[in-house]
């Protein structure tokens, strides 16, 4: 049985850790600089979080939401975007994924979206299969650039 909530206060130890496995190359401190910042009410990005939990009421994903005036692909100008998504190797292909995402949508839902939006590393396969699963539609693939002056 999984559960899906709003991140409280009280998870910020379970959120640190799944977010430090979906980006790796933050360090401890900046994840949990950002994440007092959202408790805080002082960040300006993720909207909302959401975690999932086993029967165990172990973490096993989460889901970092927010929105944005525009999003590759999308016509209207009130984006819900996944920010974040990530579920523990050894939970993946058993419905957590898609019970983040179907919360997901409900709050984005909620926030008066009509759109959802999502970005993956073009060689991410694994995640691209998995926005696909759940029902999102690839729009393009894009490469940025950066020079430094």
């Amino acid at each position: 049985m999984i559960s899906v909530r709003p991140a409280e206060s009280g998870d910020r130890g379970d959120w640190l850790g799944l977010r430090r496995a979906l980006w790796p190359e933050g360090s401890e401190a900046e994840h949990a600089k950002e994440i007092g910042d959202y408790f805080n009410g002082t960040s300006k990005a993720p909207h909302a979080v959401l975690l999932a939990f086993d029967s165990a009421h172990c973490p096993v994903g989460l889901a970092e939401l927010s929105i944005r005036w525009c999003a590759e692909g999308c016509r209207t100008d009130h984006v819900a975007y996944l920010e974040g998504w990530y579920v523990v190797p050894e939970a993946r292909r058993t419905g957590v994924g898609r019970a983040l995402i179907t919360a997901a949508e409900e709050w984005a839902r909620v926030h008066g979206c009509s759109e959802f939006a999502s970005d993956a590393d073009s060689a991410n396969e694994g995640s691209a299969r998995a926005h696909l699963a759940v029902g999102f539609e690839e729009v393009g693939l894009v490469r940025c650039f950066r020079k430094i002056l």
